[in-house]
């Protein structure tokens, strides 16, 4: 989200507008910093405590508010006299906390922030969502007229685009990945919805269909689970399957632009980044045949049930059959997605300031 928030800022600076971006800065949080314990609450202090003091100073001189996160929606309670939205990626911690996810079960805490959440929402003039599915989940959760909900989908948030192999070679062996390597190529963090030990469990039943060794499974993002790792050592992946973190744009560009495809079979996604990313490097697509998914890859994804492992290996080896042909398809569905965003938020921006100019001629 702060990527989100960064790039914003950027792309309207360069349109022209004065920007300010806004967090909180870290007071309590800076004498034990950390996501979990003691650290969590001094960070949760800073938030809920010191920040609104800044940003109530902040939007005297605003002429509308941007809240970059769902998360901080919390914040809507000290705009009502500003032309305000909130930008919702996905309800899927709200939806959790309502039970609709029993393999994420949330603690009692959990529940009660996911309450600010969406109360925070409720309270925000307008809500712009990252795709379809998300704008369906917050009219159905959060319960606020259709007028005040639109989407607006993200575009690249870094200039993806295909890499030329000899470029790409020299980043690819210092990634410890040959060239000459045939490989899937995941990207992803740990959270439950992203499904990794399902991909996985899908490239196990690949090399079974394929010959042994034959294909390569590269996994980018956080650190292998030791679930994971478990699974790696059982079924035997360990010379086929690599663990890459702390990757570079510029690097994870040379793994798009060579990889056979690129798998990703979320459970749930808000947008799915990854998708246009790979797309935009000519790296064809197989992904879940779900919301926001097939939503996002459109007519050059492949579809798959990321429940259905042995179905989902099948389609991935008919797929690897063709890939070259799916390349130009790939490319110029990515293309929907590499500009707009700006545009759109800034014509948004005119809609809440003249909704609230209205309002207040009115009284």
């Amino acid at each position: 989200m702060q990527r989100f928030a960064t790039f914003m800022a950027e792309g309207l600076a360069q349109a022209g507008h004065d920007v300010q971006l806004l967090k909180p800065p870290p007071i309590f949080g800076a004498l034990r910093p950390s996501q979990n314990g003691v650290g969590k609450w001094l960070g949760y202090l800073d938030k809920f405590g010191c920040f609104p003091l800044v940003l109530k100073s902040a939007v005297k001189k605003a002429d509308v508010v941007h809240v970059c996160d769902q998360g901080n929606s919390f914040y809507t309670q000290f705009l009502k006299s500003v032309p305000n939205l909130v930008t919702c990626h996905d309800l899927l911690a709200v939806r959790s906390a309502r039970g609709e996810f029993p393999q994420n079960r949330t603690r009692w805490t959990g529940r009660q922030y996911q309450s600010m959440v969406v109360k925070g929402l409720t309270g925000a003039q307008h809500i712009a969502c990252a795709s379809e599915a998300t704008r369906k989940d917050v009219l159905r959760i959060v319960g606020i007229r259709e007028h005040r909900v639109s989407r607006v989908y993200n575009s690249l948030s870094y200039p993806y685009s295909r890499m030329p192999i000899s470029e790409a070679a020299s980043r690819l062996r210092s990634l410890s990945v040959e060239p000459t390597d045939a490989f899937l190529l995941h990207v992803g963090g740990n959270q439950w919805y992203k499904n990794r030990l399902g991909v996985l469990r899908i490239f196990s039943h690949l090399v079974k269909l394929t010959l042994p060794e034959s294909m390569k499974l590269v996994l980018v993002g956080k650190p292998w689970t030791a679930e994971m790792r478990q699974f790696v050592v059982a079924n035997d992946l360990g010379k086929v399957t690599l663990e890459l973190t702390d990757i570079s744009n510029e690097n994870l560009r040379a793994l798009y632009s060579t990889a056979h495809l690129m798998l990703f079979p979320s459970l749930e996604e808000g947008f799915g980044w990854p998708i246009i990313e790979a797309q935009a490097c000519g790296c064809p697509v197989a992904t879940s045949d779900r919301s926001p998914m097939d939503e996002v890859a459109g007519t050059a994804g492949i579809y798959i049930d990321p429940e259905d492992l042995q179905s989902a290996a099948v389609v991935l080896k008919s797929a690897l059959e063709k890939i070259a042909g799916m390349r130009d398809a790939s490319l110029r569905n990515a293309a929907r997605f590499r500009a707009g965003m700006i545009d759109s938020y800034v014509s948004v921006y005119e809609q809440v300031c003249n909704e609230k100019a209205a309002a207040r001629s009115m009284n």
